[in-house]
């Protein structure tokens, strides 16, 4: 079992960047591959990106960046904000590699842990 908290939303202007960060509160972290995922209204849950222990990551754009630390955090960089990104982020878990070889898991059913979401305001 892993409990995630997800931190750093809020509203901000078109063209800036943003962090969040999630905390993963268990002492396993190092064998969870930590996954964002975003929805946005209307739209169902997307995956933005993930990332290993090895610090391999995935992503869908070069706008999102993953990185994660030793201990029990992982991050989301967001660059160049869109208005269009308003949404809720999420921040998610599943124990192992969850995929194969370079390949991760891109579908919300195949995480089996979730933070309570964190929401982000793009203003033009």
């Amino acid at each position: 079992q892993v409990r995630l908290v997800e931190s750093g939303g809020g509203s901000v202007q078109a063209g800036n960047s943003l962090r969040l960060s999630c905390t993963a509160e268990t002492r396993a972290f190092p064998t969870y591959t930590m996954a964002w995922f975003r929805q946005i209204p209307g739209k169902e849950r997307e995956f933005l990106t993930a990332i290993r222990w090895s610090g391999v990551a995935d992503s869908v754009a070069g706008r999102f960046t993953m990185s994660r630390d030793a201990k029990s955090q992982t991050f989301l960089q967001i660059s160049n904000l869109l208005p269009e990104d308003t949404g809720t982020y999420y921040c998610a878990a599943q124990k192992g590699v969850a995929g194969k070889g370079n390949s991760y898991y891109r579908m919300k059913d195949e995480y089996d842990y979730w933070g309570q979401g964190t929401q982000v305001t793009v203003s033009s």
